[in-house]
């Protein structure tokens, strides 16, 4: 917690850390100190007894503190880093000003843009007034706004726009419409793996790494299901609000978190066939070696699944009465990890072979067996690896900031507007690897470059014709 302390704060020498402590006895207090470690104690600590990794652990949890506390606009010490500090402190780091990031990332938004929308195409014949880009023009301008809908957008974006002619909010909504699901999403993964091709092209992006699947919500419905009873099946709260469901495959750990595919929910898939879909197309792409999914993935013939394609996974497992015994038996033991094999049931006389961990929770709010979580996983020692998963999360609220307003309920429409979201996401992303490796020689997931910059100027850049 000390070394988390020093992290949050982004001292480099331990003599700040000493000072402060000295200055705070109420944190002194929660850390449980008694006396204070002098400088030279921290110093050797931190060097000679803690291993590289254990240093690496500790930095990326301050990191993610400070960014999961700037998203939710908590009052933070710092920014965070744009270096992670793993690197040596010594070593000169170049000055960046807005000014040359700014330059670098238009540079980089326009070859990309040149690279990934033609991947995209409305099947409208020849001869057509309003080129086919205008409508993508359109489309990345809706997501440059909040709360913006296509019909007052599209009017907007013709004083705006340097085009002679621009699509109608009726008319955009129309050709979107158009496009199939499998066709909305075989033009996404072209365009995505375009992305990875030119991330591919530094040697600080390599196509392999953890992925993360989870499923999200669209705007809840309230009114008449009739006619959409399979698509709109409702929100994972209680509640008598209904609401397309989505599922994603992102890269997250220390890769480029691209969204590699999405698709629809529809009632009666299972979230075996979900997966499965997923991982077909992420492993098309990128090569995968760990699979990190929340507790509604928990399916025996899910992690049976992932097992027989040669993954790893980690997926934390709803507590049943047995679990819920265990969890007792560890709290009367102040036990703080326990790890127990277990065999899961898959039918005919079947078994899938796992591994549940139980890990305490540190500050739980909770006196009783709710203060354990337990984790599912096919290889020891990848527990650790879950807090990658808030990545996903924190990428949805980005996606959804992204995406474009709308009272339709047509499901083609939704998906679209999500699917496209999706990709101005990941153009951000990728931009802010290709700007970082340029200006700085190096990647670290903090981005230095912001979304609405990313955004703006593509949408300067989006006419291609």
């Amino acid at each position: 917690r000390i070394f988390v302390l020093k992290e949050l704060y982004g001292w480099d020498h331990e003599t700040a850390l000493v000072e402060y402590l000295n200055r705070r006895p109420d944190v002194r207090e929660q850390l449980g100190l008694e006396t204070i470690p002098d400088q030279s104690t921290l110093w050797r600590s931190w060097h000679n007894r803690l291993t590289e990794d254990l240093r690496e652990i500790i930095q990326a949890a301050a990191r993610s503190i400070l960014v999961n506390a700037q998203e939710e606009s908590v009052s933070i010490p710092r920014e965070p880093d744009r270096k992670l500090s793993r690197h040596d402190r010594d070593t000169e780091e170049p000055d960046l000003d807005n000014q040359s990031i700014l330059e670098q990332t238009q540079k980089v938004t326009s070859h990309l843009n040149h690279v990934v929308y033609p991947a995209f195409s409305l099947d409208r014949g020849e001869g057509c007034e309003i080129h086919e880009n205008a409508y993508w023009d359109l489309q990345t301008y809706l997501g440059l706004r909040e709360n913006l809908a296509a019909n007052e957008g599209a009017r907007s974006f013709t004083y705006e726009s340097d085009r002679e002619r621009t699509p109608l909010g009726h008319a955009h909504r129309e050709q979107i419409q158009t496009l199939s699901i499998p066709e909305i999403r075989a033009m996404y993964r072209q365009a995505v793996g375009r992305l990875l091709d030119e991330a591919a092209n530094t040697e600080e992006f390599f196509r392999a790494g953890i992925v993360a699947i989870d499923i999200t919500e669209d705007a809840p419905f309230t009114g008449d299901r009739a006619g959409h009873e399979d698509e709109i099946i409702g929100t994972k709260e209680n509640t008598d609000e209904y609401a397309y469901q989505w599922a994603t495959v992102q890269l997250v750990g220390n890769a480029v978190p691209l969204v590699l595919d999405a698709r629809p929910v529809r009632r009666g898939e299972t979230r075996k066939e979900i997966v499965e879909d997923l991982l077909d197309s992420a492993q098309e792409m990128v090569y995968v070696d760990n699979v990190l999914m929340d507790r509604e993935f928990d399916s025996q013939h899910v992690l049976e699944m992932i097992s027989q394609r040669g993954l790893s996974y980690v997926v934390p497992k709803r507590m049943q009465t047995s679990e819920k015994a265990q969890a007792k038996r560890l709290l009367e033991r102040d036990q703080d990890r326990y790890e127990t094999d277990r065999k899961l049931h898959l039918g005919n006389d079947e078994w899938h072979e796992t591994t549940l961990i139980y890990r305490r929770k540190e500050n739980s709010e909770h006196d009783d067996y709710r203060q354990y979580s337990v984790f599912m996983s096919n290889r020891g020692g990848l527990i650790a690896m879950y807090a990658y998963r808030w990545e996903i999360e924190s990428g949805y609220k980005s996606i959804k900031r992204f995406m474009a307003e709308t009272t339709s309920k047509d499901f083609g429409l939704r998906f679209f507007y999500f699917a496209f979201a999706c990709l101005l996401y990941s153009i951000w992303r990728a931009v802010d690897l290709l700007v970082q490796v340029e200006l700085t020689g190096e990647y670290e997931r903090s981005p230095i470059v912001t979304a609405d910059n990313t955004l703006t100027l593509l949408r300067k850049e989006t006419g291609i014709g």
